[in-house]
């Protein structure tokens, strides 16, 4: 299942935008493979030169988010976090970010890392410098929320659509059966007056049966016997006029209710 068939990208972006704005966290979100979703949001120099930029730092990233669940300290000493994306018991995707200093960065220790990796320093913090900062408790609590913001909003556009096509299939059967009742009447019509003329034949013959005497007796029979199944058939006929008014009637309310959705 890929989330981009039934996800509005536009909103989706806009949400995760709003977000980072809010919270200063960085996201971005990846579906069941892997692969971006949305743009990236929020992500500074520091993570994207100095921690993914490189080979070593992408794969500990990627690493990172695949081994981790939920809120967690990243290589780096910032805090990220990792967040499934559920549909039902479906993994749809992930929510990813974080790249947050949950205290004020120690230089020192900073400095070291960076010619551990043989980076620049003086590059090094001033864009370690621009990452944000926030309290622990905080970080924890807003990709939590988030993670669960995103989660709602996937699975209500995915019920929507799913839900919408189902509406639409039972929108064309409402239609097919209602053809279908339409044929039924015209059918009963011609049959009912069928059987009107069958009981006009009955009644002729009677007559004739009558005029002819004793010959005509056993004509007598057989005409009586058609006119008492002329006037079953037509008992009939008026049944299933009945029954087919009712369909008729709870189908159009059916029709009416999906028009006025």
């Amino acid at each position: 299942m890929n989330i981009r068939d039934f996800l509005d990208l536009r909103k989706l972006q806009e949400l995760q935008d709003n977000f980072s704005d809010a919270t200063g966290l960085a996201a971005v979100l990846l579906d069941n493979k892997g692969e971006k979703v949305t743009k990236e949001s929020n992500f500074t120099d520091f993570c994207i030169k100095y921690t993914q930029g490189s080979e070593e730092g992408s794969h500990r990233c990627t690493k990172c988010h695949n081994e981790n669940s939920g809120v967690y300290y990243c290589h780096a000493g910032l805090m990220a976090f990792a967040i499934d994306i559920m549909l039902g018991n479906e993994k749809a995707g992930k929510v990813i970010g974080g790249q947050v200093l949950p205290r004020k960065a120690d230089e020192d220790s900073f400095r070291k890392t960076a010619a551990e990796l043989g980076i620049d320093s003086g590059s090094y913090i001033n864009a370690l410098k621009k990452v944000p900062v926030s309290n622990e408790k905080s970080i924890r609590a807003a990709a939590e929320l988030f993670g669960q913001m995103v989660n709602m909003y996937v699975n209500l556009e995915y019920s929507h659509n799913s839900n919408g096509g189902k509406l639409g299939q039972l929108q064309e059967e409402i239609n097919h059966a209602t053809n279908i009742i339409q044929k039924i009447n015209t059918n009963t019509s011609s049959l009912k007056s069928i059987a009107n003329k069958q009981k006009m034949l009955s009644l002729n013959a009677s007559i004739e049966a009558a005029r002819s005497g004793e010959a005509g007796v056993g004509f007598a029979v057989v005409a009586k016997s058609m006119g008492e199944l002329s006037s079953q058939s037509a008992t009939i006929y008026g049944d299933i006029e009945k029954s087919v008014i009712e369909v008729t009637d709870s189908i159009e309310k059916l029709a009416s209710l999906f028009e006025n959705s």
